[in-house]
C-alpha cells in the first residue's frame, strides 16, 4: 500500500509540576524549602530519513505524543525532561494546517529536522519562591501544557527525473530495464497504481539518479479523472521531466497528439512544470511503423527525442546517458539561479542597511 497523504494529531509534553518540599535533617530545625522544578515537557520533530519512502504507518498510527517532564522532588531535586517525538518522513513530504492551508514544514534533505511543536516548560519548586520576606514558601507551580494540533502531511518525492505517459507507453517495463525497481508490469492500462521510485546507477562514475514513474495519465487527469492526477505532485521538485510516448500508434493513436496531450495535461496542473527540461522517449521503435511516425513527431515537436525499444533493448544505454548530462544541465543551471539570487539579495541588504 503506497500512502502519500495522511491526518496526523500531535502533542507535545506538559511540563512537570514544581515540588513543595522542606529540608529535614537532624540538627537543622529549619531547614528551609528545597523542592526541585519540574522537567521540561518533549518536543515534537520532523525529520528526513532515507530509511522511509511512503507515509503508511502514520495512516495506522495517527495520535502521537512527546514524553511528559517529570515532577520535581525534595532535597532540590529537578524532574527529568520528557523525551522529545521525532516523526521521521520522506524528504519531499509538507506538514500542512489543514485549517489554514499553511504550510507549517517541509522537508527537503535526509537529516534536515525542523520543530513543530514546543514542550511545556516545567513548574517551579517552592525553592525558587524563597525570599527575604518569605523564609518558607509553601508555593508550587503546575508545569505548562505542551503545544498540540492536527496537521495533514503530504508526500511530494524529491526525484531527479519524472516519468510521465499514457497507460501502456512502457513507462513500467522501462522503470525495470534502467532502475533497481520492480512494478508490475501487464498488457491492460493502469498497471502500475502507485508511484513507482527506482535508482539509475552510474557505476563508473560512482553515482545515481532516482527515478519517479507516476501512474499513466489519461485526458483529464489535472481535473482529477483517472490515476495519474494524485500523483501529478511526485514530479513538481523533478530536475527534468520524461515524457514516454508510444511511437507506434498502436490502436489508431497518434504519437504527436498524445504528446500534446501530456503537455496540456501537465499545463493545466501547474503551469511551472512547462518550464522544467524534458526529454521525449519514443517507445516502440521495433514496429515498422515507428520510423515514420518518427520522423513526423520530430518535424512538430521542438524537443529532444531519444528512440528506444524496451523489446529489444535499442538505445537504453544511450537513454542513460542522456538523462545524466540532461539532469547535470539541469542541476547546474539550478545552482547557477539560486547562487545569483544570492548574491542579488546580499547587494539589495547591503544598499539598505
Amino acid at each position: 500500500m503506497f500512502i502519500d497523504e495522511t491526518k496526523i494529531i500531535v502533542s507535545a509534553g506538559d511540563g512537570g509540576r514544581g515540588c513543595s518540599s522542606f529540608r529535614r535533617e537532624k540538627y537543622e530545625a529549619f531547614g528551609g524549602p528545597d523542592g526541585g522544578d519540574g522537567g521540561k515537557g518533549g518536543d515534537v520533530y520532523l525529520e528526513g530519513s532515507n530509511n522511509e519512502n511512503h507515509l503508511i504507518k502514520y495512516k495506522f498510527q495517527p495520535v502521537w505524543k512527546a514524553q511528559a517532564g517529570e515532577p520535581g522532588r525534595g532535597s532540590q531535586q529537578n524532574g527529568r525532561g520528557g523525551k522529545d517525538c521525532v516523526l521521521l518522513v520522506p524528504p519531499g513530504t509538507i506538514m500542512v494546517d489543514p485549517a489554514t492551508g499553511e504550510i507549517v514544514a517541509e522537508i527537503l534533505e535526509v537529516g534536515e529536522r525542523k520543530r513543530i511543536l514546543k514542550g511545556g516548560n516545567g513548574g517551579w519548586g517552592n525553592l525558587k519562591f524563597k525570599s527575604s520576606v518569605n523564609r518558607a514558601p509553601e508555593r508550587w507551580n503546575p508545569g505548562e501544557p505542551g503545544e498540540d494540533g492536527e496537521y495533514r502531511l503530504i508526500l511530494k518525492s524529491i526525484a531527479d527525473l519524472g516519468l510521465v505517459g499514457f497507460p501502456n507507453a512502457g513507462k513500467s517495463t522501462l522503470t525495470n530495464m534502467i532502475t533497481n525497481a520492480h512494478p508490475k508490469m501487464a498488457a491492460y492500462p493502469f498497471t502500475t497504481l502507485h508511484p513507482q521510485i527506482g535508482i539509475i546507477e552510474y557505476k563508473e562514475r560512482y553515482d545515481r539518479l532516482q527515478l519517479a514513474d507516476i501512474p499513466g495519465l489519461i485526458d483529464g487527469a489535472s481535473e482529477n479523472r483517472g490515476l495519474g492526477h494524485r500523483f501529478l505532485r511526485h514530479i513538481e521538485r523533478c530536475f527534468l521531466l520524461v515524457l514516454i510516448v508510444d511511437m507506434s500508434g498502436i490502436d489508431g493513436r497518434s504519437p504527436i497528439e498524445d504528446y500534446k496531450h501530456l503537455i496540456n495535461e501537465l499545463g493545466s496542473y501547474d503551469e511551472s512544470l512547462l518550464q522544467k527540461p524534458r526529454l521525449v522517449v519514443a517507445n516502440k521503435m521495433d514496429e515498422e511503423i515507428s520510423e515514420e511516425n518518427l520522423k513526423v513527431f520530430k518535424k512538430e515537436a521542438d524537443v529532444t527525442v531519444q528512440p528506444i525499444s524496451c523489446l529489444t533493448e535499442e538505445g537504453i544505454e544511450e537513454l542513460k546517458n542522456l538523462l545524466w548530462e540532461k539532469v547535470s544541465i539541469a542541476k547546474a543551471a539550478e545552482k547557477e539561479a539560486e547562487e545569483s539570487n544570492s548574491e542579488t539579495i546580499a547587494t539589495d541588504d547591503s544598499a539598505n542597511p
